[in-house]
């Protein structure tokens, strides 16, 4: 071969090449504006001509991991599972580490009841993208539920094929329930009957098989007599029933605490039987409400369904309660507390009401179930780690003044539960990460009401007092002045002495903001050293 004849080759080469890639951007454009016209028609809904255009694309472009995915999507909503599963292999074979197509083949083959493989799916998501672990969980319970749903429901229709009572005795009062124009009292005696024949895991699953949650939609009379803003004797024992039927087809249902949230009354009206000022239904609300805070599943379902921020306020308007009520709603606040879906993010603020009520609470110690109070403040105190929460308590002069007068009482009558004073110390603390102008302005009645507080005789509270004091002596110096006046020297050496290791950093940090800037703490150190 010439030289001349390779440089020909050569050249033809590379112009094939500049011409493949000239025609690839070409497909690509051509592709990419298929693929938008297929998310537009995603996005209204219109699911076939969605895959229409995303065929169209990947004609052009048969290597675009999106427009695979993305039909995959589509064929979820078509409930053309193996077809989605399709694509979702071909989206692999263009990227193995598409998160997006390992999430969608798990969809699908849950839709197909392919438990395992929609396992696989999820951990292989979880393998490829490690920040995806909340979905991951999500994705697992998912698949979990769905399967021990099924499992339920194939026991259930064993149950009802033999002719069993109990399936019998259910599916009787459902039909009768729904019966139109009946009286209020008539659903209420029935939906008790209903809740009493349901005892254990068949009779939940014969409830949801028989469409049971499907009563407020069906039947207007007690959707009204539920949903009614004013409640006579007759809607008050309807929601009551309803309640109680609720706990007895949800208690340990996965499945069925799912469908009840689902119900848009239903999830509308928990916030409102709250604050219903009807303590029976109050009372049965915090029951149902302590399913689902009681477990992670639960927590997820509520996270998913409510505003649990602003359930704040409503959960502690019942601190003043003598009764028990007081008790469930601070249970279900520590729980969803805990829960991370019950984490705001740090924009996120504390709904109005929520500082006015805990400073009516604080004023009104005395009157209030106190053990609620205490765990009231806790909580708010766990919550200030959002920034946004901190920030707004820590400007709240209406706060911080409710939390000295509520330590003046103590000091004063020591007969309060110290239980409170812990927990408010310990959101004053929380509070003190904060610097502002209202934290400075307040600085010396702080530091003023903690020296008193450390010759308490309970060894938690001298050893928050002492946080206190170290955080609020560095918001200003005359809070310094008036500390070193007081003797805070001596008591911090005091401290030093008993040999608490958490009070004694915290009187180590009081002594050095003093001496650092302070003549007379100086002087006081090394006379005490003598």
């Amino acid at each position: 071969n010439s030289p001349g004849s390779k440089e020909a080759f050569l050249a033809a080469l590379e112009k094939d090449a500049k011409e493949r890639a000239q025609q690839r951007k070409r497909n690509e454009l051509l592709a990419n504006a298929l693929k938008e016209k297929g998310n537009e028609a995603f996005r209204k809904g219109d699911y076939a001509t969605a895959i229409q255009r995303y065929t169209e694309g990947l004609e052009k472009l048969k290597d675009k991991q999106e427009l695979y995915t993305n039909r995959a999507q589509a064929y979820l909503r078509m409930h053309e599972y193996e077809k989605a599963i399709g694509d979702c292999e071909w989206a692999l074979k263009c990227n193995a580490k598409c998160a997006k197509a390992f999430f969608l083949m798990g969809k699908a083959h849950l839709a197909l009841q392919h438990y395992s493989q929609s396992r696989q799916c999820y951990e292989k998501l979880l393998q490829t993208d490690p920040q995806k672990q909340s979905l991951f969980e999500d994705c697992v319970n998912e698949v979990n539920l769905e399967e021990k749903r099924l499992k339920a429901e194939e026991r259930a229709m064993e149950e009802a094929e033999s002719g069993s009572l109990a399936a019998l005795a259910i599916k009787e009062l459902l039909q009768k329930l729904h019966r139109p124009d009946q009286s209020i009292l008539y659903y209420a005696g029935g939906i008790r009957l209903l809740a009493g024949a349901v005892k254990g895991c068949t009779e939940q699953t014969l409830f949801r098989t028989n469409n049971g949650f499907s009563l407020l939609r069906a039947n207007e009379a007690v959707r009204r007599g539920f949903c009614a803003e004013r409640r006579g004797s007759a809607e008050v024992e309807l929601a009551v029933s309803l309640l109680l039927l609720w706990q007895a087809v949800c208690t340990g249902n996965e499945a069925n605490q799912h469908l009840l949230l689902s119900d848009p009354d239903v999830d509308a009206q928990l916030p409102k039987l709250l604050s219903s000022g009807e303590a029976e239904i109050q009372q049965q609300t915090l029951a149902l409400l302590s399913l689902y805070s009681g477990s992670e599943t639960g927590r997820r379902l509520l996270g998913k369904h409510q505003d649990l921020t602003s359930w704040l306020q409503v959960l502690m308007s019942f601190v003043p309660c003598s009764d028990a009520r007081a008790g469930s709603a601070m249970d279900i606040l520590s729980e969803l507390a805990a829960g991370v879906r019950f984490k705001p993010q740090s924009g996120a603020l504390l709904p109005p009401g929520v500082v006015p009520l805990f400073t009516q609470l604080l004023a009104s110690a005395k009157l209030v179930n106190q053990a609620a109070l205490a765990r009231c403040a806790g909580i708010l105190g766990s919550l200030c780690a959002a920034v946004g929460i901190r920030v707004q308590l820590a400007e709240s002069r209406q706060c911080w003044q409710a939390c000295l007068q509520f330590l003046d009482q103590y000091l004063t009558d020591p007969a309060q539960p110290q239980g409170c004073v812990s927990a408010v110390l310990g959101l004053m603390m929380n509070l003190l990460l904060e610097s502002n102008v209202v934290i400075q302005g307040l600085a010396v009645e702080v530091s003023s009401r903690c020296l008193t507080l450390l010759g308490d005789r309970d060894g938690g509270i001298v050893t928050r007092a002492c946080g206190v004091l170290s955080r609020s002596l560095a918001a200003a110096s005359p809070a310094v002045e008036a500390a070193v006046r007081g003797g805070v020297v001596k008591k911090m050496i005091k401290v030093l002495r008993a040999g608490g290791k958490l009070s004694s950093s915290y009187a180590l940090r009081t002594l050095c903001i003093c001496t650092r800037s302070n003549r007379q703490a100086q002087e006081d150190l090394v006379k005490a050293d003598r």
